[in-house]
Order: C-alpha cells, then structure tokens, then sequence
C-alpha cells in the first residue's frame, strides 16, 4: 500500500487517488488534499481541470511543470476546513524544499461547487501562519504565575 501524500494516514487508492483520476471531491477538503497530492504527483491535468472558471485562464501550466520539477514536496497540515451551501474554505500550510532551503506557504483557498463538483476559486498566499497574539503585562499589574506579586518584583525582575 502506498500511503498518500496528503498525509492523511490512508493508502493512495482510498484516498487521493480516486480523485486525481477524475472522481468528484465529497468536500473541499478532499479536493485540497487532492490537488496537494497531484502536484506531488505532477499530475497537472487533475490541477488544472479542477479551477473554477474564471480563474482556468490563470494556470500557467508550463511554470507549473517548472516549479514541480524544482520541488521536494515534505507535508500537507490541513488548519481548518469548512463549507456551507455551495461555498467552502480551507486553511493549510504545506512544506517542501526548493534549492536546499526548506520553506512554508500557508493559504486560505476558496472552492466553490458547481453541477456537484468541487472546484478551486481561489486563494490567499502568506510566506508564514498568521502571528501569535501576545498579551503584554504592565509592570505593575499581578504577575501571571499566580503568585500574588506584581509582575515587575516577580517574573518580570
């Protein structure tokens, strides 16, 4: 059994591979982790045939071949994922190794559904995960350990 590269834990034949050979998506999860799978793949015809419409046009599949070639795919995280009516999100992070330096593209794409098929519309890049919030302690506000000093004569000396 080869496991898919969408590291869901399933076998490629239960998981990804039905829909890289054209079988709908149940969800736009599983279309994501399909397309991450083609492109692991370098299956462009299952990427190209499954944007919307209006962005087809968009695909540069020779610079897509290109950059597929240059890629060493290491892992899909999958953050959230939701879909109401005919519309659905995705939030990932993948991470691959591009001339020796290993990097992260997080995204938050968009599928819409049309005649029952699941289709990618969109999305938006960032190089890095949104940043952490922190929550800045006043001197001398009560330090956050519980000890019941303030924080500057506390953790905060």
């Amino acid at each position: 059994m080869t496991a898919c590269p969408c590291g869901s834990g399933l076998g490629l034949e239960e998981c990804c591979g039905p829909i890289v050979a054209g079988a709908p998506a149940p969800t736009p999860e599983a279309l994501m982790r399909s397309r991450y799978t083609a492109y692991v793949l370098r299956d462009l015809d299952h990427v190209e045939r499954t944007h919307a419409p209006e962005i087809r046009g968009d695909f540069n599949r020779a610079e897509a071949a290109r950059a597929t070639g240059e890629i060493e795919w290491l892992g899909l995280d999958v953050r959230q994922a939701s879909a109401s009516g005919d519309s659905g999100t995705v939030e990932f992070a993948i991470r691959f190794r591009r001339a020796g330096q290993e990097l992260t593209q997080h995204e938050v794409s968009s599928f819409r559904r049309v005649d029952g098929s699941w289709l990618y519309a969109g999305g938006k890049v960032s190089g890095k995960p949104p940043p952490r919030e922190v929550v800045k302690i006043g001197r001398n506000e009560p330090c956050p350990c519980g000890s019941g000093n303030k924080y500057k004569k506390c953790c905060g000396a």
